[in-house]
C-alpha cells in the first residue's frame, strides 16, 4: 500500500494533527509525557465509569416507571433495549482502558537522567515549534502564500 506524500488535510486530521503538536510543546520531557498520558487514561476511565452508573440508573428508573407510562411502551422498549448494549460496550471500554493501565505502570518504571531529559525538549522544539512564532508565521506565509490571519 502506497503511503500519501502529503498529510490528510480534513477537519478530523488538522484537529489531531494540531492536538498533537500542542502536546508535544506543552509536555516536551518523558516525565511530562508520563504524567499527562497517565492523567488522560485516569480521566477517560473516571468519565466512562460514572457514565455507566447514569446509565444503569436510568435503566432501573425506566423499568420502574414501565407500568406508568403503558402509553408510550414502544419508546420506552426501544430505549431500553439500547441502554444495555451501550452500557455494555462501555463496560468493554473501561476493561481495555484497565489493561492499558496495567501497561501503562510499567511506563513509570523508566527513569531518564536531566540530559536526556534535555534531548526530549530540543526533539520537541523541532517536531512542534510554537506556531505562532513569528518565524513560524513568516514561513508558513512563503510555502503557502496566504495570511496568516484572517483578514478584518
Amino acid at each position: 500500500m502506497k503511503v500519501p506524500e502529503e498529510p490528510c488535510q480534513c477537519p478530523d486530521c488538522l484537529r489531531f494533527y494540531s492536538e498533537h503538536d500542542r502536546l508535544i510543546r506543552e509536555f516536551p520531557t518523558l516525565r511530562k509525557q508520563q504524567e499527562i498520558n497517565w492523567a488522560a487514561l485516569q480521566s477517560f476511565r473516571t468519565l466512562c465509569g460514572r457514565v455507566i452508573e447514569d446509565l444503569q440508573k436510568q435503566l432501573n428508573s425506566n423499568s420502574s416507571n414501565k407500568s406508568e407510562e403503558n402509553l408510550k411502551t414502544g419508546i420506552i422498549e426501544k430505549k431500553e433495549n439500547s441502554i444495555p448494549q451501550v452500557i455494555s460496550d462501555l463496560e468493554n471500554i473501561n476493561a481495555h482502558l484497565y489493561s492499558i493501565e496495567a501497561l501503562m505502570e510499567r511506563v513509570f518504571d523508566v527513569k531518564v537522567p536531566e540530559d536526556v531529559e534535555e534531548k526530549f525538549r530540543e526533539i520537541a522544539g523541532e517536531l512542534a515549534p510554537d506556531p505562532l512564532n513569528v518565524d513560524r508565521l513568516r514561513l508558513n506565509r512563503l510555502l503557502h502564500q496566504t495570511p496568516d490571519l484572517p483578514e478584518k
